[in-house]
């Protein structure tokens, strides 16, 4: 059954993923191509089974904004799902990807049927909360520099593989990426990687950013916030 790939169903019992699997549909999209629009009055469940997907929104000025990214193995669009409004988002595929759909209707089934199911989403959507919960902290408290030492801190937590005593965060962050992930521009991301760079705390290294301090970076996080996100 392809839906054995899909982490939120796992552990459940085989009956229960085998009539999930019959109500998925597959579709394949190209990287670039957008899988759902804000505004789209469909309410369906959707998940990542290979590829890589972007979550964000745009200002009335069309700047983007990046809420966030979505691996393989992870799902989106609950929150349309579960009230049936509008959706909050645009979803589009970063690289070439497999996208399942579940109706609303049988993810409520679901929901009924399988508390695993259910608590796995709950515990999605709480850390959706927290997550957002820390964006307006910074966008209401941090400088734009601040704000990027907190994304650079972040990223070497979710995706950083240490090494020797350093983290390494690959691929590279984008410097455009960043920008839209805490509201600001390239130019400010780029000065700000550079003051980094110049201070021994980051370097580029083989395709990765390297934080050699982790430390120096979390109090430099903390002595603006008061804590560490």
């Amino acid at each position: 059954m392809k839906i054995d790939s899909l982490p939120l169903f796992s552990e459940t019992s085989e009956t229960f993923r085998k009539e999930m699997d019959r109500h998925l549909r597959w579709k394949s999209y190209r990287a670039g191509q957008e899988i759902i629009n804000r505004e789209d009055r469909n309410s369906d469940l959707l998940f990542v089974q290979k590829g890589r997907v972007r979550v964000l929104i745009y200002t009335l000025s069309g700047r983007e904004v990046t809420l966030d990214d979505i691996e393989a193995g992870g799902f989106f669009g609950e929150m349309a799902a579960i009230d049936k409004a509008p959706r909050s988002a645009t979803v589009v595929a970063l690289e070439p990807s497999e996208i399942a759909f579940l109706s609303a209707e049988k993810f409520s089934d679901g929901l009924r049927k399988e508390s695993l199911v259910a608590l796995r989403i709950m515990q999605r959507m709480s850390s959706i909360i927290r997550h957002a919960n820390e964006r307006i902290v910074e966008l209401s408290t941090l400088g734009a520099n601040n704000r990027i030492h907190a994304e650079i801190l972040r990223l070497a937590r979710k995706q950083g593989v240490e090494k020797d005593g350093k983290i390494y965060i690959s691929p590279i962050p984008v410097h455009s990426d960043i920008a839209a992930r805490i509201s600001t521009v390239r130019e400010t991301v780029a000065r700000t990687m550079g003051d980094l760079a110049r201070q021994g705390i980051v370097t580029r290294e083989n395709g990765a950013l390297v934080v050699h301090d982790i430390k120096r970076l979390e109090q430099m996080v903390q002595d603006v916030r008061g804590d560490i996100p």
